[in-house]
């Protein structure tokens, strides 16, 4: 009879400092509960309940039987990149050559390729707290220091300029700015960014602009920090088709940047990636220069289950919900509860039926608070909060 000895698995150090991304986990608890026979609204992951608009789906379709089945340029197909150049001067205001744009299988690629490139151990990189954890995860991965600033509850969640100002330091890297933000859906200002721009323009750190829901802007208009003089050659720009086109699954994003660094992360997708899959690609092309209608019809459409549920949370004892200004979020203060974020989620989650996120999901500073995805129909949102409001009649 023979024996297996399980070897200890010895993972590289630098393993240890990798974040994740809490929707994913808690989409797979909340499904363990649906097979258990439960009923569950989701509203945890940042997905558009959206089908894919049809005449992106049918160029997709034609890019498979016409043959788009093979390996492409690791910087992206010249077509993608010529369109996604266009797009971004359309609709960020600064001038883009194709050569500038990367295309990468999601907009994840364009955080971790950036840090990858340009930021070494002990440097130091500003980030949004709360905000996004892959910036903090990837931040720690390379041995950076990680260096947040807040979004405040008080001022709808813009940033604070000065306190962004008055934590850069010699040793500071890169700034990243995210704005619409996840997970508040708050905006940074036009003045806010001028006032970033007037005292990062000439300095040797860079800034990447994470622009992903740039065309789910409620309130105002989109502004770039690229759009301010001397602030083009420093910025990335991220961006992608999940949110404005509800193609998740399509695994598609890009990045703007000067020509010698995007020959950089070309380099960097080809040892991860090879490329992005070239029938998406194509796609992408009808997505960018096609029928823009379904986004109007899809922002319309957030906007009004942005009204429900904001007015459905302030209703729930214990619960204060601003307004957001963009993306399809609400990040609601619990502190009325007296329940911890993270305690609360799990018990809405298990008792109430209803899939969210805690705020520390999102950094520590985002305690106090949970995050919901409106991101699903009026009818479910409307149902996830009456099950809310009648477990908080027990229970708060």
């Amino acid at each position: 009879m023979s024996t297996t000895t399980q070897k200890t698995l010895r993972l590289a150090e630098c393993m240890s400092r990798l974040g994740t991304e809490t929707a994913f986990e808690v989409l797979v608890r909340a499904r363990a509960l649906e097979a258990q026979g439960r009923e569950i609204v989701h509203l945890e992951i940042g997905e558009p309940d959206f089908a894919t608009p049809a005449n992106i789906v049918e160029a997709g379709v034609r890019a498979l039987r016409d043959g788009w089945t093979h390996y492409g340029p690791s910087a992206g197909l010249p077509q993608l990149r010529e369109a996604a150049a266009e797009y971004t001067a359309r609709h960020s205001g600064v001038p883009v050559d194709p050569s500038e744009v990367v295309i990468t299988p999601g907009g994840k690629p364009i955080m971790f390729f950036v840090i990858l490139a340009l930021v070494e151990r002990g440097d130091e990189v500003l980030y949004p707290n709360p905000g996004f954890p892959i910036y903090e995860s990837m931040i720690n991965f390379v041995g950076a220091q990680a260096v947040p600033y807040g979004l405040h509850e008080d001022r709808d969640f813009d940033v604070d300029v000065e306190e962004i100002l008055d934590k850069i330091t010699d040793r500071t890297r890169l700034l990243i700015l995210n704005s619409p933000q996840n997970p508040t859906g708050g905006l940074i200002s036009r003045e806010g960014l001028k006032a970033l721009a007037d005292t990062l323009a000439g300095r040797d750190i860079a800034v990447l602009s994470d622009e992903i829901y740039h065309r789910l802007i409620y309130e105002g208009e989109h502004t770039s920090i690229a759009q301010f003089p001397g602030m083009k050659e420093s910025t990335i720009i991220l961006n992608g088709f999940s949110k404005t086109y509800a193609m998740t699954g399509w695994r598609m994003g890009w990045g703007v940047m000067r020509p010698d660094l995007a020959k950089w992360i070309a380099q960097l997708m080809t040892n991860c990636n090879s490329c992005t899959a070239s029938f998406s690609q194509i796609a992408g092309v009808e997505a960018l220069r096609g029928d823009q209608s379904s986004v109007g019809v899809m922002r319309e459409e957030f906007r009004r289950r942005r009204s429900v549920i904001v007015d459905g949370l302030n209703r729930i004892p214990g619960f204060s919900c601003r307004q957001p200004h963009g993306a399809f979020y609400v990040f609601p203060n619990i502190k009325g509860t007296k329940w911890s974020s993270g305690a609360l989620a799990d018990a809405i989650l298990k008792e109430a039926g209803v899939a969210c996120l805690s705020g520390t999901a999102f950094g520590a500073w985002g305690e106090g608070h949970l995050r919901f995805s409106f991101a699903n129909s009026v009818e479910n949102i409307q149902k996830a909060l009456g099950w809310i409001g009648d477990w908080a009649k027990k229970r708060l």
